[in-house]
């Protein structure tokens, strides 16, 4: 995931200087400043080096890519994947995605009754679903995930072991990422943890076989982080 983001970077650098409006087939690519899609109309790839991405109310596109922005998709848009390298993702209720939503340095928010067909996949953030149906894995390094009340993760959840020698370079003491299983949520597949994580699951949520943590239930209330 990391080295494909890094390629996307890579990529919109290097061919920033041809960016373009681009109105035969609705793409829309730029070097610098925000890519705004209107509400309720269609749209090709939406691609900026150096701004955001916005995707209004019932906006259909193809790819939404940043290096230096967040992506932020509004209510019952539809789109195929969402990738950022230094910036959040935020989907609102009704969001139907047909691929990925993938970041390295921010989290990635779903809202209600959204759909994502591939992976939620982010390197330093948190990740947060409610009430969605996600059809891949959910995947941090060093962040928190919560699995909102009855959302469903069909492909498991991996909770990456920090590489020191690569991208994620950290000083001081780690914290210890922190994994909610919600009321009525389904995990399908494996739960790996190849850190120290902190796990909770509500006993009426179903999940998959755990590595690497032992499962602590709770019903109201989360305890007190250490």
């Amino acid at each position: 995931m990391r080295r494909t983001l890094l390629a996307l970077a890579l990529c919109l650098a290097v061919t920033g200087a041809q960016a373009h409006d681009d109105d035969d087939d609705n793409d829309t690519s730029r070097i610098n400043g925000g890519v705004h899609a209107e509400a309720g109309k269609n749209y090709g790839d939406l691609s900026t080096v150096n701004g955001g991405i916005s995707i209004d109310t019932g906006a259909v596109i193809k790819d939404a890519d940043t290096v230096n922005g967040g992506i932020d998709i509004d209510d019952k848009a539809q789109l195929h994947n969402a990738n950022t390298v230094n910036g959040g993702i935020t989907a609102g209720a009704g969001v139907q995605v047909s691929k990925d939503l993938e970041t390295v340095n921010g989290g990635i928010r779903v809202g209600f009754n959204s759909h994502v067909g591939g992976d939620i996949s982010t390197v330093n953030g948190g990740i947060l679903v409610q009430q969605t149906e996600v059809g891949g894995r959910v995947h941090t390094i060093n962040g928190d995930i919560t699995i909102g009340a009855k959302s469903h993760v069909a492909g498991g959840i991996l909770v990456e072991k920090p590489n020191n020698g690569g991208f994620n370079i950290s000083f001081g003491k780690q914290r210890t990422p922190r994994v909610v299983i919600g009321p009525n949520a389904v995990v399908d597949g494996e739960l790996r943890f190849e850190r120290e994580v902190e796990l909770f699951v509500h006993p009426s949520a179903k999940i998959g076989k755990v590595i690497g943590a032992t499962a602590k239930p709770y019903t109201d209330t989360l305890p007190a982080r250490p």
